[in-house]
């Protein structure tokens, strides 16, 4: 099913590291903390500090046993995906290659501006944070694809 378009413009966003999302979160932290509930609970995650973002930020890690993607189905080691810490609400995602590219012509993500330096797979994005309980469930489902290209289970 394809993504439906998310509203409204594309919130402000740094131009480099670190990658930083500047207006439109949500007024308070209850959709990240939604959000970190369904996501940190997906079969064989982890949740540890992030070995590649600001301090702060809360990775979801696979156990070794449990990384059965490609190589670009992770940021550094099993890390695969990071909720922002702070006022941000965004996260960092590596996605199939197609949806990447779905979901950023949906206006739910950019690219990583280190990928558009091809310094990391063009399929690293952004997705921005969830303003509302139905913009929480299109990330979630961003997560989970996420979480299911780590596994080897979608490419």
């Amino acid at each position: 099913m394809p993504l439906p378009r998310r509203a409204g413009p594309r919130p402000a966003t740094t131009p480099s590291n670190p990658h930083t999302q500047l207006d439109q979160q949500p007024d308070s932290g209850e959709q990240r903390e939604l959000l970190a509930a369904a996501v940190f609970g997906l079969a064989g995650v982890e949740e540890r500090p992030s070995a590649i973002s600001v301090p702060g930020a809360r990775a979801l890690w696979l156990t070794e046993a449990g990384a059965g993607g490609p190589p670009d189905a992770f940021m550094v080691g099993t890390e695969f995906a990071h909720l922002h810490p702070g006022a941000d609400q965004s996260l960092h995602m590596m996605l199939p290659p197609v949806l990447a590219e779905e979901a950023i012509e949906a206006g739910w993500a950019e690219q990583h501006p280190v990928a558009r330096r091809g310094l990391i797979p063009p399929n690293a994005v952004m997705v921005y944070a969830p303003r509302d309980d139905a913009e929480r469930e299109v990330v979630e489902g961003l997560v989970r694809a996420s979480h299911a290209f780590a596994r080897g289970e979608a490419t």
